[in-house]
């Protein structure tokens, strides 16, 4: 498999047809090397739109919507962000790359350990992952406020608790709904007490691990 063709061709056959026109964004998915993320059986799968498996249920988000997501974030370079499921880390080293330093939380210990070695061998220290349930330990992770949140799993409606983690002007990205198709936002705080919620796209994720599906689709 030639990777460099296969992660042009992503770059120019699927995340540009979609929408994704936003250069920087487009340079940080071409240089960070997401087959290195990938799980070894899954390699060949490394730019194709699939949700690759990596254990526990759990799912990378296909590149189109890792671009889309890091897209509409709009991730400036001092922001601080927050990552709720840190996966392999793909999106932790690209959220690392544009902004100041990000926040990583994962329930699974095997995800953190790995994700660790991932990011420490391309020399990406501005990230601080942490093992935990984040909807059970909420008081743990609930400082200090963030300009970004990213949510990498669905969640059946929206968690009020998030959204108070957003600075005046903050973003987040969350995916909500418990059975496809499923809606992306993009939630921005605006004042101490205003939100705007713009819709983004159709897609599905597996949900947050520890939260209870079964929950109607709310805002």
């Amino acid at each position: 498999m030639n990777l460099e063709q296969a992660r042009t061709n992503m770059i120019e056959q699927q995340l540009r047809p979609w929408g994704v026109l936003n250069q920087t964004i487009l340079n940080i998915l071409n240089d960070i090397p997401r087959e290195k993320f990938v799980p070894h059986q899954w390699k060949d799968l490394a730019f194709a739109e699939v949700a690759v498996p990596i254990g526990h249920g759990q799912v990378m988000m296909t590149p189109g919507i890792e671009a889309r997501m890091l897209q509409a974030l709009d991730i400036k370079t001092n922001d601080l962000c927050l990552e709720i499921g840190t996966g392999t880390g793909f999106i932790t080293a690209c959220m690392a790359q544009l902004g100041r330093e990000v926040d990583s939380i994962e329930l699974f210990s095997d995800f953190t350990r790995k994700a660790k070695t991932h990011l420490h061998d391309l020399g990406i220290h501005n990230v601080n992952l942490s093992v935990g349930n984040i909807l059970q330990d909420w008081q743990k992770f609930q400082t200090p406020q963030y300009d970004v949140i990213a949510v990498t799993a669905s969640l059946p409606k929206t968690l009020p608790e998030l959204e108070q983690q957003l600075v005046i002007g903050g973003r987040m990205f969350v995916v909500i709904g418990a059975h496809y198709p499923m809606q992306a936002w993009l939630i921005t705080r605006e004042d101490q007490d205003e939100f705007e919620r713009r819709p983004l796209f159709e897609t599905e994720l597996p949900p947050l691990s520890g939260m209870n599906t079964e929950a109607v689709f709310e805002f």
